[in-house]
C-alpha cells in the first residue's frame, strides 16, 4: 500500500508545478483513503507536504523569472493570518464536516477550471500591481480556507493574481507557489497544537511529491494549458464526488430529495447560462431601410 501512496503522491508535485495548485486536493484523499489517516491528521500532513513541495517548485519558476516577489510576499503574509486562524478553528469542527467542506470546495474548483474563459478578458488592460484592499480581502479569505480544510488555495490564488493583479498566467502560477508555501506553513502551525503528524510518512510523501514537481517543471511549457485544465477539472470532479459519497453514505445519494435538488440546481444553472448568453448577444437589426424603399416603390418604376 505504501508503494501506491508514493506513486499517487507524485501527482501532487506535478499538479503544483504545472497548475500552481491542486496539491491538497490530491494529498488529503491520498492520506485518508490510501494511507488510512484520520481526516484532521491528513489535513495537517497535507499542509506540510504542499508547503515543502511548493518551495521546491518555486525555485524552478524563480530561475525562469516567473515570480513577482513583492506581490507574492504581501499576499502571502496577509493569507498567513487567515490560515493560522482557520487552522485553530478546525480544532472545534468535526472531521466529517471538514471533509464534506473540502469535497464541496473541490467541486467548486472543478467548475471554475471547466468553465470556458471569457474572450474579452484577454483584451482587458493589465494592472501593474494588485491593489492593497484586494490583497487584504482575498488574502484573508483564501488563507482561512487553507487553514480550515487543508487546501493550499492555489486555484484561488492564481485567478486572483491573474485577473486582479493583471499578471500573465505563467507568472501567476509561479507567484502562487510562494503564497501557497507561506499559507501552508502558517496553517500547519495552527493544526500542530491539536494534531500529531506521522513525520516518517509525511517526509516520504513529500519526497515523492518533489520528484513529481521536478517532472512537472520539465513539461509545464509543453502541455496545452486548456487541455490540461479540462482534464484535471474532470479528475477533481470524480475525486470530489468520491469523497462526498464516502462521507455522506449511500443513503444520501439514493434519496429522492438529493436527486430532486440536483435536478433543480441543474435546471437553474442552465436557465441562468442561457439568459446570460442572450444578454451578451448583440441585437442585429435587419437592413430595413433598403427594404422599405423597395416596398414603397411602384412596380412600374422597378427595373
Amino acid at each position: 500500500m505504501i508503494t501506491l501512496v508514493l506513486l499517487a503522491s507524485v501527482l501532487i508535485g506535478i499538479s503544483l508545478s504545472i497548475l500552481g495548485g491542486g496539491g491538497s486536493i490530491l494529498t488529503v484523499p491520498i492520506l485518508v483513503y490510501l494511507a488510512g489517516q484520520s481526516s484532521k491528521e491528513a489535513i495537517a500532513t497535507s499542509l506540510f507536504v504542499v508547503g515543502v513541495t511548493s518551495v521546491v517548485g518555486l525555485i524552478a519558476h524563480a530561475r525562469a523569472g516567473r515570480v513577482r516577489w513583492r506581490i507574492g510576499l504581501i499576499f502571502g503574509a496577509v493569507s498567513m493570518v487567515g490560515a493560522y486562524g482557520g487552522g485553530r478553528l478546525a480544532e472545534y469542527i468535526p472531521g466529517t464536516a471538514l471533509l464534506i467542506a473540502f469535497a464541496l470546495m473541490m467541486l467548486a474548483t472543478a467548475a471554475a477550471m471547466l468553465r470556458k474563459p471569457r474572450k474579452a478578458a484577454a483584451h482587458k488592460p493589465a494592472h501593474h500591481e494588485l491593489p492593497t484592499k484586494h490583497i487584504v480581502a482575498e488574502g484573508l479569505v483564501v488563507g482561512a480556507v487553507t487553514g480550515l480544510v487543508g487546501s493550499g488555495g492555489g486555484f484561488l490564488v492564481v485567478p486572483a493574481l491573474a485577473l486582479l493583479g493583471g499578471l500573465p498566467m505563467s507568472v501567476a502560477v509561479g507567484t502562487s507557489l510562494l503564497v501557497i508555501a507561506m499559507k501552508s506553513f502558517s496553517g500547519l502551525a495552527g493544526h500542530l497544537s491539536a494534531v500529531q503528524i506521522d513525520w516518517g510518512l509525511a517526509l516520504a510523501i513529500t519526497a515523492a511529491a518533489i520528484v513529481g514537481s521536478l517532472i512537472g517543471s520539465r513539461f509545464a511549457g509543453r502541455i496545452p494549458q486548456d487541455t490540461l485544465r479540462k482534464a484535471f477539472g474532470w479528475f477533481v470532479v470524480v475525486m470530489g464526488v468520491f469523497v462526498l459519497t464516502q462521507q455522506l453514505g449511500s443513503g444520501f445519494w439514493t434519496s429522492p430529495w438529493t436527486w430532486a435538488t440536483t435536478l433543480a440546481l441543474t435546471a437553474a444553472a442552465l436557465t441562468w447560462r442561457t439568459a446570460r448568453a442572450r444578454r451578451r448577444t448583440p441585437a442585429v437589426d435587419p437592413p430595413t431601410e433598403h427594404l422599405s424603399r423597395t416596398e414603397n416603390t411602384p412596380r412600374s418604376k422597378i427595373p
